[in-house]
């Protein structure tokens, strides 16, 4: 069995198409767990998978590389901070926003938090989502290392945390002003009218096809002058190709439907 049956074969498992993403990069990072689980050959590793549940969802959880931080980029929340929140609370003071690929929900509560800034924690809801159960159960356990903390302002902290044995707790307060569902980019349906969007850090593991198709569904689910915050390697050089015009850097705005 070589690597194309293999996306094949966990296509027909998982539902999860391997071909949307970059082929150096995935096949790199699986053939490094394969070896780390002990196997050679695809083919052995798949006949695991098909019977054990355990290693079935490693390999999952494996496939979504979820590296999160709060506040990282600083400088990119305080745009946000400063500019965007301002710019779209202008029109509404009830916002829709997601946090698509939001991974251990660090993005989606540091959103809370930075709204709340501008209008009561009762008027806010995000929704946050990511196609990993894991991740997932972690975000809504809300208990997160000083390290995944460290760049957040302190203000935060003290106000939105409770310190519990060396690690912190966000206060229930936040967490139920997020909404978390597990969601694939690639195949689900998206939330629509959204005043704005975050999703950072995560389509540079895209090939270009999947890249294209999910920011023409970015511009279906965001309102006409609705924003999309993109992570720090992911510049949208075509954006007007989506109708999308850069609003700042790192944040676009739609014109209009596609």
């Amino acid at each position: 069995m070589d690597y194309e049956e293999f996306k094949v074969a966990i296509f027909k498992m998982s539902g999860i198409n391997l071909s949307f993403y970059k082929e150096k990069q995935m096949k790199r990072r699986i053939d490094t767990l394969i070896a780390r689980s002990g196997y050679q050959h695809y083919e052995d590793y798949l006949k695991e998978l098909m019977v054990n549940s355990g290693y079935f969802n490693k390999f999952i959880n494996y496939l979504t590389i979820n590296v999160s931080e709060f506040y990282r980029n600083a400088e990119q929340w305080e745009v946000l901070k400063k500019d965007i929140f301002p710019f779209l609370l202008k029109r509404s003071k009830r916002l829709k926003i997601w946090s698509a690929a939001c991974s251990t929900g660090d993005e989606p509560y540091t959103l809370a938090m930075v709204l709340n800034g501008f209008i009561p924690l009762s008027d806010i809801k995000i929704i946050a989502s990511d196609i990993d159960k894991e991740a997932l159960q972690k975000a809504r356990n809300g208990l997160y290392s000083e390290k995944s903390l460290e760049k957040l302002p302190i203000e935060y902290l003290s106000k939105y945390f409770i310190k519990n044995a060396g690690s912190f707790l966000v206060k229930d307060e936040i967490k139920n002003r997020v909404e978390f569902m597990q969601h694939d980019m690639l195949k689900d349906d998206y939330p629509m009218h959204c005043d704005l969007i975050v999703c950072r850090n995560v389509l540079i593991y895209f090939t270009e096809d999947a890249k294209n198709y999910i920011y023409k569904k970015f511009n279906s689910a965001l309102k006409t002058e609705g924003i999309l915050f993109v992570g720090s390697t992911e510049q949208i050089i075509t954006a007007n190709k989506y109708c999308l015009s850069p609003l700042r850097t790192f944040f676009y705005i739609k014109e209009k439907d596609l």
